[in-house]
């Protein structure tokens, strides 16, 4: 057995705040209410819902999303200053997320102080959140350009000011697999806090850092429905889930079939539409065209599919082109009924190729019957009929 199988990796959804973040991306008030809605009826454990320092409207609206009274626990995000983070803990969330530049560039040329204030901002600002009674992460904010020796005494401080929690962010999005593994292990060897990885995609990157992450010991992997997030967005969702599930056989309590439908629901929400072949849950992700493929396909599919669509309440399909081959296309008109010959079905498919070269386009059924019935007519005009 696996030996990550035994673990149990949180999933902290941030759609609905860091998604939110995403340029030009704005949430009407229902519509954040119906993502969390459907993200803890999906089994999602935890959401980022907001950030109180937006002003009273923001915490009005965090408020609400509490009082759904979800399953899913609830958490806000805070700058690591007393203002901020009283306005976190009287919004009843369940977890205050406190966060702060690591980066000496950041602490530095944001910030204009220095190692030593960060170190006594962690310990004066987590005390100060527990005398109110709040459960305090801490999150680092540019993690991955940090001083590795720094960014553990930052850790060291958040622990034994009493945080339960730090997130290491790849606020850039510039780390790889290997080295994002490295980091961890090495944040987990020092400290017994959870560990929650926060990976941007700058590069391409997040999922692949986020399982990385998840290898080296990290407890919570932070991800966005689509991908949402500043730049070019965080970990997705869907692949998260997926991934964790198909590659290091961890499973983190979500549904996987309700994926496609969240994905749709965001992704009107946000008026960013969701490319036809993204991963998961991107329209085309199950269809196949390449004869080579459609053939292994019909033989058995686990031939040419990682894993069963079903688990995403989706199903494969096949569509004829340009690569298809014979077999697609005796399969294809089998599905309208007409039973063709080897000869019938190598002339049929260079109709369909030409087609598909001029229209850029599949060819639907009454496309098919009108290359059936045109060849039919060549056919018994050569024969003199």
């Amino acid at each position: 057995m696996n030996a990550l199988s035994t673990r149990m990796i949180v999933i902290n959804d941030t759609t609905l705040r860091d998604g939110e973040q995403t340029a030009g991306v704005a949430f009407a008030d229902e519509e954040k209410l119906s993502i969390a809605r459907a993200l803890d009826n999906a089994g999602v454990p935890e959401m980022e819902i907001g950030i109180p320092a937006m002003g009273a409207r923001e915490v009005e609206l965090i408020r609400a999303i509490v009082g759904l009274n979800l399953k899913a626990r609830t958490m806000v995000w805070a700058r690591m200053c007393e203002p901020d983070l009283i306005a976190g803990a009287a919004c009843g969330a369940d977890t205050v997320h406190l966060s702060v530049p690591v980066s000496d560039i950041q602490i530095g040329r944001k910030l204009g102080r220095d190692r030593d204030w960060v170190l006594d901002a962690i310990r004066h600002h987590v005390q100060f959140g527990r005398t109110l009674g709040s459960r305090i992460s801490v999150g680092f904010e540019d993690a991955s350009r940090a001083d590795p020796g720094f960014l553990i005494r930052a850790a060291e401080a958040a622990q034994n000011a009493g945080a339960v929690r730090v997130r290491y962010a790849d606020t850039l999005g510039v780390l790889d697999p290997f080295s994002t593994f490295e980091r961890i292990a090495q944040l987990r060897a020092a400290v017994d806090l959870d560990i929650e990885m926060h990976a941007h995609d700058d590069l391409g990157l997040a999922t692949a850092n986020t399982l990385a992450a998840v290898r080296a010991g990290a407890t919570h992997a932070s991800a966005t429905v689509n991908g949402l997030g500043e730049r070019a967005g965080n970990a997705p969702l869907e692949e998260v889930v997926m991934a964790l599930r198909h590659v290091h056989g961890l499973e983190c309590g979500v549904a996987t079939d309700t994926l496609p439908r969240i994905s749709a629901l965001v992704a009107k929400a946000s008026g960013r539409p969701v490319a036809a072949g993204k991963s998961i849950v991107g329209d085309a992700v199950f269809t196949h065209e390449s004869g080579i493929h459609v053939d292994g396909l019909l033989k058995d599919p686990r031939n040419y599919e990682g894993f069963d669509p079903a688990e995403l309440g989706r199903s494969h399909s096949t569509v004829l082109g340009k690569h298809s081959g014979s077999h697609a296309v005796q399969h294809g008109y089998e599905q309208i009924g007409i039973e063709l010959q080897q000869s019938d079905a190598d002339e049929l498919l260079g109709r369909i190729r030409q087609h598909v070269s001029a229209t850029k386009r599949t060819p639907g059924r009454e496309d098919l019957l009108r290359f059936y019935r045109e060849a039919l007519a060549v056919g018994l005009s050569e024969a003199g009929v």
